[in-house]
């Protein structure tokens, strides 16, 4: 089976940032994934036409089985606050979509409240560090049957501080149920492979930079495995859409 993950930028093409939908649409069909875990998707948002970008990656896929979970409802520049998952179905949001081709037995919301306080961050081509705050995110979880037996996948996008991103995917892995198989973590971690394996205890299946997608020399997005599957033939992909590389692997 091939799974993938990909930071979507809201389906804006880097060059001049529009929303491309037919850019959406075009690489989710390159990948060709079974089970993908999308990261920074938008529901209703003014920026990206008011689509459903879960709903477009999933008919480009033939995915059944799919959710959006919302980080933030509302729009940005707007009324832009943590969701609770109690917002109306239609209602304006930007959050996380996992989608699988295979059945779903499970579905399991995890929310990471963002660090209290703003931290002070430098940023190149600043001479004093800036006052940043984090965003509330959060973590998808699916129990699917795929041709291998049960497998919980995770899909999650962390914070960009360092030390509370260990943080939250710490207790993402230690709020999971008795998982019945392997775990398979994807997502945008903000953290390179070798923290994220050491955080995690489990396997990195692709080892490729994924960002920023036209010279990649670091790798913020991963695919992690535990338990019997094995991984083969990892790839990063540059789409038609986005400032990351998505990245695929087949795990059998």
């Amino acid at each position: 089976m091939r799974v993938a993950t990909f930071n979507i930028l809201n389906g804006r093409v880097p060059t001049d940032q529009h929303v491309s939908l037919d850019g959406l649409a075009e690489s989710v069909r390159r990948l060709d994934a079974d089970v993908l875990a999308l990261q920074e998707v938008d529901r209703n948002q003014h920026r990206s036409g008011g689509a459903d970008l879960t709903v477009i990656a999933a008919e480009a896929m033939d995915a059944p089985e799919h959710r959006f979970v919302a980080a933030l409802a509302g729009s940005p520049g707007a009324t832009w606050i943590a969701a609770t998952g109690e917002e109306q179905p239609d209602s304006a949001a930007y959050g996380i979509a996992l989608l699988s081709r295979f059945p779903v037995h499970g579905w399991e919301v995890i929310r990471l409240a963002p660090l209290p306080t703003p931290i002070p961050m430098w940023f190149k081509g600043r001479r004093w560090p800036v006052l940043v705050r984090d965003e509330p995110r959060v973590a998808v979880v699916a129990k699917v049957e795929t041709p291998h037996g049960m497998v919980t996948f995770v899909n999650t996008h962390l914070s960009f501080i360092r030390a509370w991103n260990g943080r939250q995917l710490r207790h993402i892995l230690s709020s999971l149920v008795e998982p019945p198989g392997p775990v398979v973590v994807l997502g945008d971690l903000n953290m390179g492979p070798e923290r994220a394996a050491r955080v995690t205890g489990m396997r990195s299946a692709a080892a490729e930079p994924t960002f920023p997608v036209d010279a990649p020399n670091e790798q913020l997005d991963h695919i992690l495995i535990s338990g019997s599957l094995v991984p083969a033939h990892g790839a990063a992909h540059a789409l038609p859409i986005s400032d990351h590389r998505a990245l695929s692997v087949e795990l059998g």
